[in-house]
């Protein structure tokens, strides 16, 4: 049996027909660049994660850049975040001088570990940011509390977290911003590359929509010096079209963990299978179901031979990365992020998997761990 990683084709065979009509749509308006499909977007999402405003731009690490920016932060600050993410999260603070300040993740949820974040607060930090990380919240009523003590900014990193919830907010609401992606392979998934920022804070919604457009207002007129972010009309028409099944399929996504807890529970490999846990509080959308396992690189190769696509999200923290050498971590700086990064693999969990796929991904697993 194939089981891919993810089977995008599946998803747009139920959605083709209205798809191609949006996109046909703004195709006759001639109108690629911001403008009313994207004006639409942005104020449908802003009304869904219940924030006063979005703004469309090109990416998720744009999201992250953006926020950081109109957050004043520049060159000699620090900015607190953990090292077991994708790279953007990082790249966004040091892109701007600022200074990526790495604190350990929990080990049950791969999230933020508040303290080791208050720790970590000194003179210089302007910002931290908590990744919502496979996507479920992190603490965020601990984090936004220590940080409103401090005056500090808070930048949600909710680029895998679009829909769940902590204590009923939902992630991109309990920030100052909340940054998200719409890279093809996230619940919310574009045709290409896309991002926004939701925020409840008028004057960051007005510096963002400027900053996106090379800080301008006005037409060749320069407040700031900005970018070149704008979420495209395209784009803006696919995701305007797939919002409306978005808790449809994180339902899905739902129902699948829960078949495979229960799939492994029966196969008796859970001592050899560590499950994802979803904390008091949250409700978990998936985008990724990560698990720790024995043998992590030589399961990963029999699967593969066996037709079952995973994933390593992620193989080297951010504190071990080439490019960070000269913020002089070592290999032990941060453990249960490099544990995390030696054990994790992510199984297939779309809304599309049917039960005899999973159970094929769970028989599987089963199969090399009792041949080693």
């Amino acid at each position: 049996m194939n089981v891919p990683l993810l089977d995008l084709k599946t998803q747009y065979r139920s959605i083709r027909g209205e798809v191609l009509a949006a996109i046909e749509t703004v195709c006759d308006e001639q109108g690629f660049i911001l403008g009313p499909r994207v004006a639409e977007l942005e104020g449908s999402l802003a009304q869904y994660i219940g924030t006063a405003h979005a703004v469309g731009v090109a990416s998720g690490s744009d999201a992250l850049l953006l926020s950081l920016m109109a957050a004043g932060v520049g060159a000699g600050d620090e900015v607190i975040t953990v090292p077991f993410t994708f790279f953007a999260t990082a790249g966004a603070i040091s892109r701007l001088g600022a200074k990526p300040v790495f604190v350990d993740v929990c080990a049950d949820t791969f999230n933020m570990n508040p303290v080791a974040a208050e720790r970590a607060i000194t003179s210089r930090t302007k910002a931290i940011i908590p990744v919502h990380l496979f996507g479920q919240c992190a603490e965020m009523e601990t984090i936004t509390a220590m940080a409103k003590r401090r005056r500090l900014t808070v930048i949600e990193d909710a680029c895998q977290a679009i829909g769940a919830k902590r204590h009923g907010v939902m992630a991109g609401a309990m920030g100052e911003t909340g940054c998200f992606s719409f890279f093809p392979s996230k619940n919310l998934g574009g045709f290409g590359d896309g991002g926004l920022i939701s925020t409840n804070d008028s004057k960051l919604n007005e510096a963002m929509a400027m900053l996106r457009v090379h800080g301008s207002h006005v037409r060749y007129l320069h407040e700031r010096i900005g970018i070149n972010s704008r979420l495209d009309a395209l784009q803006a028409a696919v995701l305007q079209v797939k919002l409306k099944y978005l808790d449809q399929w994180a339902a899905g996504r739902r129902r699948n963990a829960a078949r495979y807890e229960q799939l492994f529970t029966d196969a008796k490999v859970t001592d050899r299978v560590t499950l994802p846990i979803t904390a008091k509080g949250n409700e978990h959308v998936f985008n990724q179901f990560t698990v720790r396992v024995q043998k992590r690189d030589e399961l990963r190769t029999y699967l593969k031979e066996k037709g079952v696509g995973t994933e390593v999200y992620y193989p080297v923290p951010m504190h071990l990365q080439a490019c960070y050498r000269d913020l002089g971590h070592q290999k032990g700086s941060f453990p249960i992020s490099e544990k995390a990064a030696e054990q994790v693999l992510s199984l297939p969990i779309y809304a599309e998997l049917t039960v005899a796929q999973l159970s094929y991904v769970v028989e599987t697993i089963a199969a090399f761990y009792q041949r080693h």
